[in-house]
């Protein structure tokens, strides 16, 4: 076993302090905690010069919003300008949220807020008639931000300036994740291609933030933010042959190592023999890189209402061939995200620790590639889990609930004050779930309504999608086995719901005592760019969410539910 632990010091270093922030070319230092606030003369100067310009748009009578845009922009606009603004500002052109000019200072970005919005579409705060699912005002302006980071990059700006006095806390918060986020870019990372330079921001502020240091805190909360979000889309992006489990386990280890409260074990494949990990060996038998658990347990000084420690699971298959029920190479093509649960479990934590959460974690990476050789586990073979089930094998690319069952089983059976208030998991588990909700909705099974609440409602204040789906017993039947307790697949309909019941057996610690819990199965990609997603790959999907749900646990919402 490998092992490395760090006892708190008087001083709180963060997660990324002392260059522990390197990643494969991944640095964790935010772009937008940079950012300038502009007041007084500085506010002049800021607008001076040639520079981008972003305004919020905060009037909902087009007349006097024109009116008021015009002081704000500071440069004239044409005729055929200004009739194109008052269309948009009157919902008559199919811009959405953005609307963007050329004036000859540089670009400008309108951006609608909240209220402007609700004044071009009629609809106030208490219309019960909503899609359960529409986007937050978080999530508006976040993904304007995508398109505006394009234009500055396009336009090759230097300075871009952030008019933001007529807009909520939750959009100027969107905005500047979404500016980071969008920053992210694979290829410049890794040196692929030459790194553009970003832009000095400046700000000025939104008027309901009046105090120096509330707006200090907004700003660096949204820029960790959005590089945990983008650490988790970089560890995503890495290729199988680069992030093996024994590279992975080792950047777990060196980066949240160096963090105040961490302590980082790293099970090798002899404790893992020694903890009957079965599950976990047998699927990463055949690699040449042997599996691994990564055990961080992060115990801040100070807890909020919730004392006890919250469990994080994640599933980390480096690479998935499908073992000997080999995929086709067009179902292999993208499975280097099969790891995409862990990366998003991995950043939640170094979020966690960078800021100082007061809030308990235990987080586990089950990580192992489903590999093929002489070696590989075998449709047919009888494992015995480490909760003492025997899996009958029915199909070899049903790896990563056998991974997260042994993982869980150790969540679940810590004791005493270890002893975890919820356990939640993330993995790429299913494709029927992607069939049922698409790439942009998780889906959630759970057997706790408190849980589902929380998670569903802040993944929906986040822009963080997941739906509760069912964990209907009664299919449970199709993993019987005749000659074991249960086999790991099944054939047919149903396979997010028969992949989650699976996972359902490991949720009940030594004692019988089941353990509030979430399982959700998610994609972990996108497709192609889309809002502040300006590339497609590794999305970073969960985290989000459940930064927020990680933050209401502190506050009480979940001690109280």
């Amino acid at each position: 076993m490998a092992k490395t632990s760090r006892k708190t010091s008087s001083k709180r270093k963060s997660a990324s302090d002392e260059g522990s922030g390197d990643c494969f070319g991944f640095g964790f230092k935010s772009w937008i905690g940079g950012l300038k606030v502009a007041q007084g003369a500085s506010a002049k100067q800021a607008r001076s010069g040639y520079r981008g310009t972003v305004v919020a748009v905060g009037e909902p009578q087009p007349k006097r919003a024109l009116a008021i845009l015009k002081t704000q922009i500071g440069a004239p606009m044409t005729k055929w300008q200004e009739e194109q603004v008052k269309f948009w500002l009157e919902g008559k052109r199919a811009d959405g949220d953005l609307l963007s000019l050329t004036l000859k200072d540089g670009p400008v970005w309108l951006m609608k807020t909240v209220d402007a919005g609700r004044a071009v579409s009629g609809k106030d705060s208490s219309a019960t008639s909503r899609d359960p699912l529409s986007k937050s005002t978080f999530a508006r302006a976040r993904d304007v931000a995508g398109p505006i980071f394009q234009g500055v990059r396009l336009w090759k700006l230097d300075k871009l300036v952030l008019d933001f006095a007529n807009c909520t806390r939750e959009e100027f918060q969107g905005f500047l994740v979404g500016l980071e986020v969008a920053s992210y870019s694979f290829a410049e990372v890794r040196g692929y291609k030459a790194t553009m330079p970003k832009p000095a921001v400046h700000l000025v502020a939104p008027e309901s933030i009046e105090e120096p240091k509330e707006l200090k805190t907004i700003i660096a909360d949204a820029g960790r933010l959005g590089v945990a979000v983008n650490f988790a889309r970089h560890l995503t992006n890495l290729p199988g042959g680069t992030l093996t489990p024994t590279v992975y386990a080792d950047i777990a280890r060196t980066l949240m190592s160096k963090a105040n409260g961490v302590r980082v074990d790293v099970w090798d494949e002899r404790r893992l023999k020694s903890e009957n990990m079965n599950l976990l060996l047998a699927v990463g038998g055949a690699a040449a890189a042997p599996p691994r658990l990564v055990h961080i347990s992060y115990r801040p000084k100070d807890r909020g209402a919730e004392k006890r420690p919250v469990a994080l699971v994640g599933k980390g298959i480096t690479f998935d061939s499908g073992g000997l029920d080999i995929k086709p190479s067009s179902g292999m093509r993208l499975m280097k995200k099969d790891m995409g649960g862990s990366a998003a479990v991995l950043a939640l934590t170094w979020w966690a620790a960078d800021a100082g959460l007061p809030l308990a974690l235990d987080s586990y990476l089950a990580i192992a590639e489903n590999a093929i050789s002489s070696n590989s586990f075998r449709p047919g073979d009888i494992v015995k889990a480490k909760n003492g089930l025997a899996i009958e094998i029915h199909n070899t690319d049903a790896e990563g609930r056998l991974v997260l069952a042994d993982a869980m089983t150790v969540a679940v059976n810590q004791s005493g004050e270890n002893e975890p208030a919820c356990l939640i998991d993330l993995a790429t588990l299913t494709g029927a779930i992607k069939v049922g909700l698409g790439g942009e909705i998780a889906g959630l099974f759970t057997n706790s309504d408190d849980l589902a609440r929380e998670i569903y409602d802040a993944g929906l204040k986040r822009g963080d999608l997941s739906w509760r789906m069912p964990l209907f017993q009664p299919y449970k039947r199709l993993l019987n086995s005749p000659i074991a307790d249960h086999v790991n697949a099944s054939d047919g309909f149903a396979g997010a719901i028969t992949a989650a019941l699976f996972l359902e057996l490991f949720v009940k610690n030594e004692a019988a005592k089941s353990i509030p819990w979430a399982h959700l199965d998610i994609y972990a990609w996108k497709d192609g760019a889309g809002g502040a997603w300006n590339e497609g790959g590794g999305s970073g999907q969960g985290v989000l969410a459940l930064t927020e749900v990680l933050s209401r646990f502190v506050s009480g919402k979940w001690a109280e539910g």
